[in-house]
Protein backbone atom coordinates (compact mmCIF):
# COMPACT_ATOMS: atom_id res chain seq x y z
CA UNK A 1 0.00 0.00 0.00
CA UNK A 2 1.50 3.41 -1.00
CA UNK A 3 1.56 6.30 1.21
CA UNK A 4 -1.26 7.78 -0.58
CA UNK A 5 -3.42 5.23 0.82
CA UNK A 6 -2.13 4.65 4.07
CA UNK A 7 -3.58 6.10 7.25
CA UNK A 8 -1.73 9.23 8.90
CA UNK A 9 0.14 7.67 11.98
CA UNK A 10 -0.55 9.78 15.30
CA UNK A 11 3.09 9.27 16.52
CA UNK A 12 4.75 9.42 12.54
CA UNK A 13 7.64 8.31 14.64
CA UNK A 14 6.52 4.73 14.89
CA UNK A 15 6.43 4.25 10.95
CA UNK A 16 9.97 3.14 10.60
CA UNK A 17 9.43 0.52 13.39
CA UNK A 18 6.09 -0.80 11.77
CA UNK A 19 7.41 -0.95 8.56
CA UNK A 20 10.63 -2.75 10.29
CA UNK A 21 8.47 -5.30 11.93
CA UNK A 22 5.98 -5.99 9.31
CA UNK A 23 7.46 -8.48 7.29
CA UNK A 24 7.52 -10.76 10.68
CA UNK A 25 3.48 -10.12 12.02
CA UNK A 26 2.50 -13.09 9.51
CA UNK A 27 5.17 -15.66 10.42
CA UNK A 28 4.53 -14.72 13.91
CA UNK A 29 0.96 -15.55 13.89
CA UNK A 30 1.66 -18.67 12.00
CA UNK A 31 4.20 -19.99 14.84
CA UNK A 32 1.85 -18.99 17.54
CA UNK A 33 -1.12 -20.70 15.70
CA UNK A 34 0.34 -23.98 15.65
CA UNK A 35 2.94 -23.87 18.66
CA UNK A 36 -0.24 -23.17 20.95
CA UNK A 37 -2.24 -26.63 19.51
CA UNK A 38 0.89 -28.43 20.87
CA UNK A 39 0.30 -28.35 24.53
CA UNK A 40 -3.66 -29.15 23.34
CA UNK A 41 -2.32 -32.88 22.18
CA UNK A 42 0.39 -33.39 24.01
CA UNK A 43 -1.72 -35.08 26.85
CA UNK A 44 -3.92 -37.03 24.24
CA UNK A 45 -0.50 -38.33 22.68
CA UNK A 46 0.73 -38.54 26.18
CA UNK A 47 -2.02 -40.99 26.95
CA UNK A 48 -2.40 -42.87 23.83
CA UNK A 49 -5.41 -43.36 21.33
CA UNK A 50 -7.67 -45.82 24.14
CA UNK A 51 -8.92 -42.71 26.12
CA UNK A 52 -8.80 -40.38 23.71
CA UNK A 53 -10.99 -42.51 21.22
CA UNK A 54 -13.18 -44.01 24.30
CA UNK A 55 -13.88 -39.84 24.46
CA UNK A 56 -15.24 -39.25 20.98
CA UNK A 57 -16.88 -42.62 21.21
CA UNK A 58 -19.20 -41.17 23.72
CA UNK A 59 -19.62 -38.19 22.09
CA UNK A 60 -20.91 -40.54 19.19
CA UNK A 61 -18.20 -39.68 16.79
CA UNK A 62 -16.87 -42.91 15.35
CA UNK A 63 -14.68 -44.38 14.02
CA UNK A 64 -13.06 -43.23 17.05
CA UNK A 65 -9.92 -45.03 17.16
CA UNK A 66 -8.79 -43.54 13.82
CA UNK A 67 -10.30 -39.82 14.65
CA UNK A 68 -8.59 -40.48 18.24
CA UNK A 69 -4.89 -41.22 15.97
CA UNK A 70 -5.68 -38.47 13.40
CA UNK A 71 -6.55 -35.96 16.36
CA UNK A 72 -3.72 -36.40 17.81
CA UNK A 73 -1.68 -36.44 14.94
CA UNK A 74 -2.86 -33.02 13.79
CA UNK A 75 -2.91 -31.57 17.02
CA UNK A 76 1.01 -32.44 17.77
CA UNK A 77 2.82 -33.08 14.66
CA UNK A 78 0.39 -30.37 12.24
CA UNK A 79 1.08 -27.53 15.13
CA UNK A 80 4.36 -28.05 15.18
CA UNK A 81 4.60 -28.27 11.44
CA UNK A 82 2.47 -25.03 11.31
CA UNK A 83 4.69 -23.69 13.52
CA UNK A 84 7.73 -24.13 11.73
CA UNK A 85 6.07 -23.83 8.19
CA UNK A 86 6.68 -27.15 7.00
CA UNK A 87 3.76 -28.95 4.69
CA UNK A 88 2.21 -25.30 6.36
CA UNK A 89 -1.38 -25.61 3.74
CA UNK A 90 -1.66 -29.20 4.27
CA UNK A 91 -1.13 -29.05 8.24
CA UNK A 92 -3.41 -26.05 8.15
CA UNK A 93 -6.09 -26.99 6.51
CA UNK A 94 -6.22 -30.52 8.75
CA UNK A 95 -6.05 -28.07 11.85
CA UNK A 96 -9.24 -26.21 10.22
CA UNK A 97 -11.19 -29.16 9.58
CA UNK A 98 -10.99 -30.47 13.11
CA UNK A 99 -12.16 -27.13 14.38
CA UNK A 100 -14.63 -27.10 12.10
CA UNK A 101 -15.61 -30.60 13.23
CA UNK A 102 -15.27 -29.24 17.16
CA UNK A 103 -16.99 -26.36 16.71
CA UNK A 104 -19.83 -26.91 14.56
CA UNK A 105 -20.75 -31.00 15.70
CA UNK A 106 -19.13 -31.80 19.05
CA UNK A 107 -18.87 -27.91 21.07
CA UNK A 108 -21.98 -26.10 19.41
CA UNK A 109 -24.37 -26.79 21.97
CA UNK A 110 -22.61 -25.71 25.00
CA UNK A 111 -22.74 -22.61 24.07
CA UNK A 112 -20.38 -19.67 22.82
CA UNK A 113 -17.83 -19.49 25.41
CA UNK A 114 -16.91 -23.27 24.45
CA UNK A 115 -17.10 -22.50 20.36
CA UNK A 116 -15.29 -19.66 20.95
CA UNK A 117 -11.49 -20.83 21.00
CA UNK A 118 -11.88 -23.52 18.09
CA UNK A 119 -13.56 -20.93 16.07
CA UNK A 120 -10.73 -18.57 16.04
CA UNK A 121 -8.04 -21.17 15.89
CA UNK A 122 -10.25 -23.04 12.75
CA UNK A 123 -10.28 -19.51 10.94
CA UNK A 124 -6.60 -18.50 11.97
CA UNK A 125 -5.86 -22.18 10.20
CA UNK A 126 -7.52 -21.71 7.26
CA UNK A 127 -6.03 -18.03 6.67
CA UNK A 128 -3.12 -19.75 6.72
CA UNK A 129 -3.99 -22.78 4.57
CA UNK A 130 -5.14 -20.25 2.18
CA UNK A 131 -2.14 -17.98 2.66
CA UNK A 132 0.79 -20.37 2.55
CA UNK A 133 4.01 -20.71 4.72
CA UNK A 134 5.23 -17.03 4.20
CA UNK A 135 8.61 -15.98 4.84
CA UNK A 136 10.73 -17.57 7.83
CA UNK A 137 9.19 -20.94 7.19
CA UNK A 138 10.96 -24.33 6.12
CA UNK A 139 8.49 -24.68 3.00
CA UNK A 140 10.66 -21.08 1.81
CA UNK A 141 13.85 -22.36 3.00
CA UNK A 142 13.48 -25.73 0.85
CA UNK A 143 11.86 -23.93 -2.01
CA UNK A 144 8.34 -25.81 -2.39
CA UNK A 145 5.01 -25.61 -1.06
CA UNK A 146 1.66 -27.08 -1.62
Amino acid sequence: MDNAQSPKLIIPALGGFYRWVEPYCYPLARFTTGAILIPNGWPKLMAGVGPVATTMAKQGMEPAGLMAVCVIVIEVLGGACVAVGFLTRFWAAAIAIEMAVLTFIVQWNNGYSRVEQFLLWGVLAFVIALRGSGRCSVDRAIGWEL
